[in-house]
Formats: C-alpha cells, sequence, structure tokens
C-alpha cells in the first residue's frame, strides 16, 4: 500500500510539472487624455497605457488576465489571430461573450494552444478600437522547437494604424446617424506621430520587428531609412526568407522582418504610410544606432504607387515548407492543396440605405448584434428566441437586391473543408479576418470569381494566416478545415464597415458535443439577456 501511495504522488507531481505554465496579469481599463497628433482627446488605457501593454508569452501558455473595466461603459477584449482551441468562450466578441459592466471585472483565462507569431488585442464593442485599448501579443517558440534564424538581438513591436482625433462616442453617434466618418487625421507609430527615438539598435547585430496594423481603415506601407528587411513571419506562420525595401501591412495583419544595422551608426526614420488614398498620412518614428547623436535624413524613402505593385507583393508571400510551427513537424507536412473541398461558400459585400441610413451587408444582411450573445443563445438552447440560422445562402443575391439587417449566422459542418471566395465590387479595399482558425489564402484575382479561377490558386506553399486583404473589383480565395467548435467572427477589419454590419458568425458544432471538441462554459462567464436566470445546461464530458 505504501508503495503504491509513492508512486501515486510521483504521478501527480509529474502531472503538475508537466502543465503548461501560467501567466497572469492584472489590468485597469480607464479614460485618459492624449494628444498624439496635437488635439487633446479622450482615450482608452490599460494600466496609464497607451498603447497597451504588451503579452509576451510561449507556445502554449495558460494566460490569465483579469480586466477591470473603470469606463463609464460596457467593454470587451479580443484576441486578433489567437485562435482559442475548443474555447470561443474567451474570444471577446459580442457574439461570444457578454460585455464586462463598467464598475466590474472578469478574468479571461486562455491557452495559446500550438501557435507562435505576432499577434495583437483589441477591445471590440462598438468604436472603442477607435480610442485605444490595444496592444501587442506575441508568442514565442518553444526552447526545443527549431527557428528558421537565428535569435536577433532583441524583438521589437511596431503598432501602426490611421488615427481619428474625434472621440470613439463621437464617431459612433455619425455612424448612428447614417453617415461615414470620413479620413482619418493621421496616423500613428506606437501610439505616437512622429520622430521620438523608439528603439535602439548595435552597429552589426540583428534585430526583430513585428509589424501590426492595428487601425480601423486604411492599408499602410512601412520601410525603414537606407535598411532591407527580411519577411519571417506573418500572422503566425513562418514565411521564406525574401527581402524587401518595403511592406504593405493591411489591417488586423502582422508580420516580423528581420533588419540588420549595417549601415552608417546614426538615426534612421521609420515611416508608416497610407496606401490607396488620394491623400497622403505618414507617420514616422526614429530607430537610433546604440550612442548615435546624428538625427536621420529629412529625405524620407518613397513609398509604392497603385494596386499592381500591392498585389505582386502578395503573390511573392510564400509558407516556409520546412520550417517547424508550434510542433516540431514542418509546416509543410499538412498538404491542404490535395485535400477535397466539401463546399463553396461566396460571400459578396454590399452597401445601401435601410430606413435612411447606410448598411454594409454581406450576402444580403446587415449584421446586428443581438442582446444575447449567439454563444450563450446557442449553448442554452434558446438559439431560435435570438437568430435564425443560414439567413443567407452560399452565392450572394443578385446585384442591387435590398439589405436586411439581422444576426447573420452561417452554420458549417465540423470538420468540412470549406473554400470561401471573399468577393469585392466596390472601388475600395477590404480586409476579412476570421477568429478561430488561421486559413490557407490560396488565390487572388480581378472581376468575379469563376470556378475555372481555381486554376490560378497556390495548392502548394501558400501562407496560412487569420486576415486577408480583397482588391477593389476583386476577389480573394482562402481554404479551411473548420476543426475547432464554437462561434467564430468572420468579419471586416475596417471598423466602420465592421460597426454598420459587414460581419457575420459561423457556429461550428461537433455532433459529440464532448469535451474532446469543446470546453464547457466557464463557472466565471458573465450571463446577460435571455439566458439570465436559465439553468445552466448539462455539462460536456
Amino acid at each position: 500500500m505504501a508503495l503504491l501511495a509513492l508512486l501515486s504522488t510521483l504521478l501527480a507531481l509529474s502531472a503538475v510539472r508537466a502543465e503548461d505554465p501560467y501567466l497572469f496579469f492584472t489590468w485597469n481599463v480607464t479614460y485618459g487624455t492624449i494628444a498624439p497628433l496635437g488635439v487633446p482627446q479622450q482615450a482608452i488605457l490599460i494600466n496609464g497605457q497607451f498603447p497597451g501593454p504588451n503579452i509576451n508569452s510561449t507556445t502554449n501558455n495558460n494566460i490569465v488576465l483579469n480586466v477591470f473595466n473603470n469606463l463609464d461603459e460596457p467593454f470587451l477584449l479580443t484576441w486578433n489571430g489567437i485562435q482559442q482551441r475548443k474555447n470561443s468562450w474567451q474570444d471577446g466578441m459580442p457574439g461570444t461573450n457578454c460585455p464586462i459592466p463598467p464598475g466590474t471585472n472578469y478574468t479571461y483565462h486562455f491557452q495559446v494552444k500550438d501557435q507562435i507569431g505576432s499577434f495583437f488585442y483589441f477591445p471590440s464593442l462598438g468604436m472603442h478600437r477607435a480610442a485605444g485599448g490595444f496592444g501587442g501579443l506575441r508568442i514565442n517558440s518553444r526552447l526545443l522547437i527549431p527557428v528558421p534564424f537565428d535569435d536577433p538581438a532583441d524583438d521589437y513591436t511596431v503598432l501602426i494604424g490611421d488615427w481619428y482625433t474625434k472621440s470613439h462616442k463621437v464617431l459612433a453617434g455619425i455612424l448612428d446617424a447614417g453617415r461615414s466618418i470620413g479620413n482619418p487625421a493621421g496616423v500613428l507609430m506606437n501610439g505616437l506621430s512622429d520622430d521620438p527615438p523608439l528603439f535602439t539598435m548595435e552597429a552589426g547585430k540583428t534585430y526583430r520587428y513585428r509589424i501590426c496594423n492595428v487601425g480601423l481603415k486604411l492599408s499602410l506601407n512601412f520601410r525603414i531609412q537606407g535598411h532591407l528587411m527580411k519577411l519571417v513571419e506573418m500572422d503566425g506562420s513562418h514565411t521564406v526568407q525574401n527581402d524587401y525595401e518595403s511592406l504593405d501591412v493591411h489591417v488586423g495583419q502582422c508580420l516580423s522582418v528581420l533588419v540588420t544595422a549595417n549601415q552608417e551608426p546614426k538615426d534612421y526614420y521609420m515611416v508608416a504610410s497610407t496606401r490607396f488614398t488620394k491623400y497622403m498620412r505618414t507617420a514616422t518614428g526614429v530607430a537610433r544606432y546604440a550612442g548615435s547623436k546624428v538625427p536621420p535624413s529629412p529625405e524620407l524613402p518613397a513609398g509604392p504607387v497603385g494596386w499592381a505593385w500591392s498585389f505582386n507583393q502578395w503573390r511573392s508571400f510564400r509558407w516556409n515548407l520546412t520550417a517547424s510551427a508550434a510542433r516540431p513537424n514542418p509546416q509543410g507536412s499538412y498538404h491542404y492543396g490535395s485535400i477535397n473541398i466539401t463546399r463553396t461558400i461566396k460571400l459578396a459585400s454590399s452597401v445601401g440605405l435601410v430606413n435612411g441610413k447606410r448598411r454594409f451587408g454581406l450576402n444580403g444582411v446587415s449584421h446586428v448584434d443581438s442582446p444575447t450573445p449567439l454563444k450563450l443563445a446557442e449553448y442554452y438552447g434558446i438559439s431560435g428566441k435570438v437568430f435564425k440560422y443560414d439567413s443567407i445562402g452560399d452565392e450572394p443575391p443578385a446585384s442591387g437586391a435590398s439589405i436586411t439587417v439581422a444576426p447573420n449566422v452561417l452554420n458549417a459542418t465540423y470538420r468540412d473543408y470549406i473554400e470561401i471566395i471573399l468577393e469585392n465590387p466596390e472601388r475600395s479595399i477590404q480586409c476579412y479576418h476570421l477568429d478561430g482558425y488561421s486559413f490557407f489564402a490560396a488565390g487572388m484575382g480581378h472581376g468575379k470569381w469563376t470556378p475555372a479561377s481555381r486554376r490560378t490558386y497556390n495548392l502548394l506553399d501558400a501562407v496560412s494566416r487569420h486576415t486577408i486583404q480583397v482588391y477593389p473589383r476583386s476577389w480573394s480565395a482562402i481554404m479551411l478545415t473548420f476543426d475547432n467548435a464554437g462561434m467564430w467572427s468572420l468579419r471586416s477589419e475596417l471598423w466602420e464597415r465592421h460597426y454598420l454590419g459587414q460581419q457575420l458568425y459561423v457556429s461550428v458544432v461537433s455532433p459529440a458535443r464532448s469535451l474532446r471538441d469543446e470546453y464547457n462554459m466557464p463557472d466565471n462567464t458573465l450571463l446577460c439577456g435571455d439566458v439570465v436566470g436559465l439553468p445552466k445546461p448539462p455539462s460536456y464530458v
């Protein structure tokens, strides 16, 4: 008996030691006054910071983050690109979570399971994203997993994005009145618009820069005066390592580059400037060589012009088939191009007036959030009271069809391999993001997609990512297996469009309804809407 007890104790200890590490954070969300473009304005701060704190994690870490909402309105955070495997309860979108009421707190608990790379978080309610509350989130590779480049001397996060000087409440009021919020007032780089020294480099050493477009509307081009950038990762995937003088970063996307300090030791401008606009907005920051007292040259490197340049750059991006990602097996061991497509969904954007006010839609439906989050309604078995599944078809309606305002929820069969065509009939660029997954950005083209367009797909080494741009009057094709049970946001990352309905949710339900496929609703889940007072459903086993 004593031996059995000893063995049981050793097994228990080994199980404790084997558990993945925990990272604990306490965040206080408050208003504060900032003036990055010279105009004092109200912003959303996290622990007094704008942008918010960086989360520095490693594959499979458990993140426990206690958020205290000290605003005068509800608040939510979402984790752009974090897949939340089996755990859409932590996704932080209005379709999955009840908001954190003012004066209260909520603890997020999620695992960055089987992921590496560069991501960010941001507030998901209303127009909060226009007020800040965003920050970087990096997932480092585990020590035993080889990385396809040497360790950099340092690792820097660069958050770029367009910026409005109107408050988030004013912007929301403009949209609620049926008008456009217009053009941004400027561009920010790590919360600033001009030239403070942001980073220091020592001559001869190589540095990693993680660049994320956290803005609301505009694609940006990023470049560093006098330096080439070696692309090594985007949206959580290692890429073939090509050198670039500049890179287009579309809204919601992140990428990593290696920069070697091999120039004359002085200061150099980093530049983020707007793309595809008739006007130019630019932010600069300084990368300083250690000990430099020489200011940067006032002549900024010119940015690219036109759509064709950007499209051709996208075609140069390739998945690194031999590199390991979060697991030791090479990325290329997953042969996505040889899987049979089960279903094709074509989603076309549209814009129109509903009751005299501007709305955006997908396949003729403009999404509106329900007081009861869709995930909760589904879990409690009252979805029919809150929303209707498949309110849109797999084909867009005829051009000119009216727009219906309603919760927009698509059913996807668990583990089906689905092709999604994103069509943009408009004259401006669009960007789409899918929570819970990475997809293969297999193809792009001008005009309307047809089955013959598949002949142009990259079925070997398209980059696996979570956000994709769709150029004007063009299409983009993505492919993925819906193997992550939950309720997941597929949305426009252009927040004016998102706010006015260009989004939907994908419901992926495992027929087994077991813990093997999806976690139970956490005990600390906030309840709201029609589920308040209802008995909790039976737990999965």
